[in-house]
């Protein structure tokens, strides 16, 4: 059974949702229906500790908090480089699509990275567009460009 807490971001209130002991969902806003509130739940616990940490400007380790990626093939290898991503840096679309190979395109890249389902532990805010434009966050470019102003990326 899925359950969900709700976390007071400095930005908005972000919805975390957790399945089988990992976070499934960390999102802005959206209070998923049909869901069991549940904020004692551990996964969900531990990921309220690593926000605690992360918005105090500290750099929690992504790992200490389990998650769930479901997902194609293209899209966990994508996922798989945004955590790769250090603390403070952005990387672009097109490096992104580089180093998955010669034939992959800046586009199908954005299309995975806006299907991150756990966002700011996987950081997808961490990408940006050629030349050094915000472009494509699901939480609203607002919250992209304050949590890369919080990591000191810009």
């Amino acid at each position: 059974m899925d359950c969900y807490t709700l976390y007071p971001a400095p930005m908005g209130q972000i919805v975390i949702t957790a399945r089988e002991g990992a976070v499934i969902r960390l999102e802005f806003g959206r209070v998923p229906e049909g869901k069991t509130y549940h904020p004692e739940a551990l996964p969900l616990t531990q990921a309220c500790r690593w926000l605690d940490a992360y918005f105090a400007g500290e750099r929690p380790d992504p790992d200490s908090v389990p998650i769930q990626l479901v997902g194609t093939p293209f899209q966990n290898a994508v996922w798989a480089l945004l955590r790769a991503i250090p603390y403070g840096e952005t990387v672009t679309y097109g490096q992104l699509a580089r180093q998955l190979g010669p034939a992959m395109s800046a586009q199908a890249v954005g299309q995975a990275v806006g299907r991150n389902p756990v966002s700011i532990l996987v950081p997808c805010h961490r990408v940006i567009g050629a030349g050094g434009k915000l472009t494509g966050y699901a939480g609203g470019l607002d919250k992209k460009y304050a949590l890369l102003r919080l990591e000191g990326a810009i």
